[in-house]
């Protein structure tokens, strides 16, 4: 059985556990139809249009 020949402290291993952690920002895409920055596959919160069709109807 494989056994560890020095102690790992405790700051080398957390830091290699909060590695999985990390988060990325999200990815952005431009509504086809007002130009503005919306989430993919989202419906556009400033018109309300998604897949060439109004979705919702925005006041």
């Amino acid at each position: 059985m494989a056994v560890p020949k020095k102690k790992m402290s405790k700051a080398k291993s957390r830091s290699r556990r909060a590695s999985a952690w990390r988060v990325s920002a999200p990815s952005l895409s431009v509504c086809p139809r007002c130009g503005a920055v919306k989430l993919p596959h989202r419906v556009c919160a400033e018109c309300g249009w998604y897949a060439g069709r109004e979705a919702v109807e925005v006041a």
